[in-house]
């Protein structure tokens, strides 16, 4: 690879990692004049994103979906010419395993956090449902700068309410524990009702009242026929299509911050080295679009405080169980598929019946049900060290207790996610400041990914394009003007 190949000159943005964040400020950096170069260390695009073949149909191995009531991933799916092939789920009735059967998914409340009791009616008992009531007469519950909202809510409701609907639903978004995510990261409509409200299901109904005044129609997720896997491939091309660099097994192995010009201040121009097989990129700008661990080894040099607190960033491990079954010898419930509450003390965390869910992949494959499980929760890896057989019986257990289902799958096939979930502790927030604020010192430098703004495809490319944003500016200057002029830092605001 030449230094040619991977591209000099003015204005020229490298953005280190090439999953769908670093893709998307790519593609807001061209379309904003830049010269861009996007280098990603493994040996393919995407991340968390990807497909792959069971039994010879098409599916997802990672992410099947994205939300489309956040506007970001389907205006990008749009631009990257997909828009023929997004999808809304075929049915979109889910359903939880718990207290001995599959329930119907309640509707009416924010991830599990009810507006009354009525909503959880079927799931809870009736010991759980009077004691939702007790929230009208509580004394406030202080959440300060954050508070974890498994505590919070079960001090409002109930750890009912908690251990069988929010600790499923929150864990199919971070695989973690309800009991230590942030309220203010995760769920932060949730977060400001509650410093506004002394009841935790008035602060839900305001919630819902400006949900409904806002009409949202349509579905609240959005698939791709052939797999939202397809997604960073679509964008990468629309990236070389635009004058951009894509290369793939390109590891970064050093950040140095090189003398430039002086900004208004007369601080030192954002200038940058990057270190590549041992030869050097310069850059006048940098996106660090990386995992924490892989951002705090590469900001040790230039910035030992932000890479000392990305250190702290904890992740979950998971797994993906993708089955294939002979249509005519499988039978299952009505429905997308169910979340299991730990409590269950079931090993599968989720079912998606995916031949159901996306009637891309039933019209593709009508002699086939095609469906996966996840394992795995943060604090849970001993669950990972079993070998694939062992993961794929243990899913056909849970299975067949759950659904009746016993036939015997034609093809399974295990994706490991080592390391894939970022978790939001309390104090998250905070500690997305202080990254920032130190970064602040290094003109020319931005870090975007799930690590900080939400883990989420909308969210992540939302991220991806406020860091495009902080280094150009709203009025679409070039990171030329930019590093003579910087512009304020910007919060993408993201969550999901």
């Amino acid at each position: 690879m030449s230094e040619g190949e991977m591209g000099r000159g003015r204005g020229h943005v490298v953005v280190i990692g090439g999953g769908i964040t670093g893709l998307a400020a790519a593609h807001r950096l061209l379309r904003r004049g830049n010269r861009v170069t996007v280098l990603e260390s493994g040996p393919r695009l995407g991340g968390k994103l990807l497909t792959g073949e069971v039994a010879g149909a098409r599916v997802d191995l990672g992410a099947e979906s994205m939300l489309a009531r956040r506007p970001e991933a389907v205006a990008l799916a749009r631009e990257a010419g997909l828009t023929a092939l997004l999808q809304p789920p075929a049915t979109a009735s889910a359903a939880l395993w718990t207290r001995g059967a599959l329930r119907p998914m309640p509707k009416g409340h924010v991830m599990g956090v009810p507006g009354d009791a009525a909503a959880l009616t079927g799931v809870l008992s009736a010991e759980g449902l009077r004691r939702i009531e007790d929230d009208r007469t509580l004394s406030p519950t202080e959440v300060g700068e954050d508070v974890a909202i498994g505590a919070y809510v079960a001090e409002r409701l109930g750890r009912e309410v908690v251990d069988r609907i929010v600790e499923p639903l929150l864990g199919g978004v971070y695989a973690g524990n309800a009991y230590q995510i942030s309220m203010r990261s995760a769920v932060p409509q949730l977060f400001e009702a509650a410093r506004r409200h002394p009841s935790l299901t008035e602060g839900v109904r305001e919630i819902q009242r400006a949900a409904a005044a806002r009409q949202q129609t349509g579905s609240v997720f959005m698939g791709i026929a052939g797999g939202i896997g397809r997604l960073p491939g679509a964008v990468a091309d629309t990236v070389r299509g635009l004058g951009g660099t894509v290369l793939t097994g390109t590891p970064v192995t050093a950040l140095r911050r090189l003398p430039g010009g002086t900004g208004p201040e007369g601080e030192p121009g954002a200038r940058w080295q990057i270190t590549v097989d041992g030869r050097h990129l310069d850059a006048d700008a940098v996106v660090l679009a990386v995992p924490a661990p892989a951002a705090a080894a590469l900001l040790d040099a230039e910035s030992p405080a932000a890479a000392g607190e990305l250190r702290t960033v904890e992740y979950a491990s998971m797994a993906l169980i993708t089955l294939a079954y002979r249509r005519d010898e499988a039978r299952l419930p009505d429905g997308s598929g169910f979340l299991v509450p730990p409590v269950e003390g079931r090993t599968i965390k989720a079912a998606t019946f995916a031949s159901r869910k996306w009637g891309w992949i039933s019209d593709e494959n009508p002699d086939l049900l095609l469906l996966r499980t996840s394992v795995g929760r943060y604090g849970e890896e001993e669950i990972l060290q079993h070998t694939d057989e062992e993961l794929t019986e243990v899913s056909r257990h849970d299975l067949r207790e759950a659904t009746g289902l016993g036939a015997r799958p034609v093809d399974s096939r295990v994706t490991r996610w080592h390391q894939g979930l970022p978790q939001y502790p309390v104090g998250h927030t905070a500690r997305v400041a202080r990254v920032r604020e130190h970064l602040a010192k290094l003109p020319g430098l931005v870090v975007c990914g799930a690590a900080y703004d939400g883990v989420g495809i909308p969210a992540c490319i939302a991220g991806g394009q406020a860091a495009a944003d902080q280094l150009t500016g709203d009025d679409r200057r070039t990171v030329d003007d930019v590093t003579a002029n910087p512009v304020p830092r910007q919060h993408s605001g993201a969550g999901q």
